[in-house]
């Protein structure tokens, strides 16, 4: 049986890991989904080489995967007591080993100025500067005895983060873990931002990058060319080789930023309730895309756009027409957080494109 989600880039196949607060998952919420897969969404990796074969021509090179630190090192007012998630109070004493077991969470940690202290990442914290960290999850699996071979003096972890058996593990062996919400729209991104940077005792930073990010968001915002019929955009979560196709409903977690980007989410907008629906002919159609939405490996996995236009469907809907497909790193798509201007940007550029 194979489950995922597209939220954090994570599939397993065998069997799906429990969440911290023992709840069944959706296609969303499935182990944070939790882990990626074995098909590693966000974390496979590409190569450095942005030249072609040797006498030919160069090729652009791709911009690099980095995070953007806020300046100096911020000072942790320790210790703090905070509310988890899972309905904890946990005080954190020390923040010079920290293990966020999210690929969003370490993005945090690291933009608050925190990265020195990080010991550890998730598989899907792809960004250049956490690349030479351990990983501490198998099968996209937290590993406790991984975690705890690090002696971590704070573990951040989310609800989707699994299995339960690890981070009761972690607890009993004494380490504060702090569990968060995770981020599911734009309105989550500043308090998200200032949950993790208030367990980490530095607060003041978290105000800092809150703010940073949310003017910068809203300056894209601002830049949203006009027009006379807003775009339908279809968000596909597509994984090839293991024959995933899945068409974005009211809660994909791509929504607001459809939203944000002056779209209609045509999913959500064509009555799909559900996370994810396995696409079908007749649900795209319902859709009536004129544009789609999707992660860069997922596209990948597909062949490209021609391999795209082939999934049944795909080639009838206007999108599929005009060949109209806006592709975005699945490593911060739906992360929403402080890189979450860049990915609003790069939606706005390639969606509107022949407008400008």
């Amino acid at each position: 049986m194979t489950t995922g989600n597209p939220t954090t880039g994570r599939w397993t196949s065998v069997r799906k890991p429990r969440s911290l607060v023992r709840k069944p998952r959706s296609l969303r919420t499935i182990g944070a989904l939790t882990a990626v897969l074995v098909l590693t969404l966000a974390g496979c990796g590409s190569s450095d080489d942005g030249g072609s074969e040797k006498g030919g021509p160069q090729a652009k090179a791709a911009p690099a995967d980095r995070v953007e630190p806020l300046a100096g090192t911020p000072e942790a007012k320790l210790p703090v007591t905070v509310k988890s998630a899972d309905g904890k109070r946990v005080t954190v004493r020390k923040t010079d080993r920290i293990v966020p077991l999210t690929g969003s969470l370490n993005e945090i940690v690291f933009t608050l100025g925190l990265g020195e202290n990080v010991v550890a990442r998730d598989i899907t914290a792809t960004f250049q500067q956490a690349k030479k960290l351990p990983v501490v999850t198998r099968a996209h699996d937290v590993s406790a005895e991984s975690v705890l071979s690090l002696k971590p003096t704070v573990v951040l972890a989310d609800t989707t983060t699994g299995p339960a058996e690890a981070i009761d593990q972690i607890r009993a062996a004494g380490i504060p873990v702090v569990v968060l919400e995770p981020a599911k729209s734009l309105a989550d991104v500043g308090p998200r931002i200032g949950a993790v940077a208030g367990a980490l005792g530095v607060e003041k930073a978290g105000e800092q990058l809150k703010s940073r990010t949310e003017q910068r968001i809203s300056k894209v915002r601002d830049g949203v060319p006009a027009q006379s019929k807003k775009p339908r955009v279809a968000f596909l979560y597509l994984r090839g080789s293991a024959s995933v196709y899945l068409l974005g409903g009211r809660d994909s977690g791509a929504g607001s930023l459809l939203e944000a980007a002056g779209a209609v989410d045509a999913g959500k907008e064509s009555g799909l309730k559900k996370d994810f629906t396995a696409i079908t002919s007749e649900a795209l159609a319902k859709a009536a895309p004129d544009a789609i939405l999707v992660m860069t490996k997922g596209l990948d996995s597909v062949g490209g756009v021609d391999g795209l236009v082939k999934i049944p469907g795909v080639a009838e809907t206007p999108a599929g027409l005009d060949r109209r497909v806006v592709s975005i790193e699945d490593g911060v798509l739906l992360n929403y957080g402080p890189r979450t201007d860049e990915v609003l940007k790069s939606l706005v550029d390639q969606l509107y494109k022949d407008a400008k």
